[in-house]
């Protein structure tokens, strides 16, 4: 067989690999779907009807007009928010440090901060717990926020720093010549042209802070609090099956703006963790 015979069979092959893993992940994701614009008395077929004969829009309006469900889709925009913004302001200067300056150590403490993101927060959910106890911070989306921002450091340190590795220094010599601060250089030179970087930085902390489960659950008990994700966790363990069709509507309506903004924004998204890859 020739080279360029092997290359088509390889490329095939990568293309059926990824077709079975789209199935894979799109099935579930369908079927949540057909039950979401099921009637209650079409949820009781099953998987004998995956497409139902009165496809319905009902439990999608009833969803979306419960202010009870309004609360606890902003509560857990709020939290992705403020703990996106908070990993972007600690990263930019670390970022910033870990590019421009030289000294001992930092490709291991690079190294170390990435290391930090390996860990899964399972394993800090005691210590955590008994710590914003001690704060006073328990109940309160302050705390929540505060791990969802720790949680999101280390990966925007490594693409924010690829960015800055991008921009030419000799844009920040010029303006210490024409007299700018380096403050000012940082936030009127180099900031304006790492915005791409740190938009991607921030969207994909608000995608990892909108699937996160165990930190709001472990710190956040009291129902007005929780973030969406909880609170249909909550909601699917008392559910029965006259109920199934708007649990099901409900996770639709919270896992469509996460897919919408990675599809929108894949390429800016998937570029700075390239770079942070090839740079790093």
């Amino acid at each position: 067989m020739t080279g360029r015979g092997t290359e088509r069979l390889a490329d095939l092959a990568t293309y059926v690999i990824a077709l079975v893993l789209i199935a894979l992940f799109a099935a579930p994701l369908l079927w949540l779907v057909s039950l979401a614009i099921r009637t209650p008395a079409e949820v009781f077929l099953g998987a004998a009807r995956f497409i139902p004969d009165q496809p319905t829009l009902a439990n999608f309006e009833q969803i979306l007009t419960d202010r009870t469900f309004g609360l606890y889709l902003w509560n857990g925009i709020k939290l992705c928010a403020l703990g996106a913004m908070g990993a972007l302001v600690v990263s930019v200067p670390a970022a910033y440090v870990f590019s421009r300056r030289s000294f001992r150590g930092a490709s291991a403490l690079m190294l170390g901060i990435l290391t930090v993101q390996m860990v899964s927060p399972l394993v800090l959910l005691i210590p955590l717990y008994r710590y914003m106890e001690r704060l006073g911070l328990l109940e309160t989306h302050a705390a929540a926020a505060g791990v969802y921002m720790a949680l999101g450091v280390p990966l925007s340190v490594w693409m924010l720093k690829a960015s800055f590795d991008a921009i030419p220094k000799s844009l920040e010599q010029a303006a210490a010549v024409d007299g700018c601060s380096p403050a000012g250089t940082l936030f009127f030179v180099t900031l304006p042209l790492a915005a791409p970087g740190m938009a991607s930085a921030f969207i994909l902390n608000m995608l990892m802070g909108w699937s996160q489960f165990l930190v709001p659950f472990i710190l956040l008990s009291r129902d007005q609090l929780q973030p969406i994700s909880v609170a249909i966790f909550n909601f699917a363990g008392s559910t029965s099956a006259s109920t199934t069709q708007l649990l099901a509507a409900a996770c639709v309506i919270t896992v469509l703006p996460a897919i919408a903004a990675f599809l929108a924004l894949q390429r800016l998204i998937v570029s700075a963790i390239m770079a942070g890859a090839v740079k790093g």
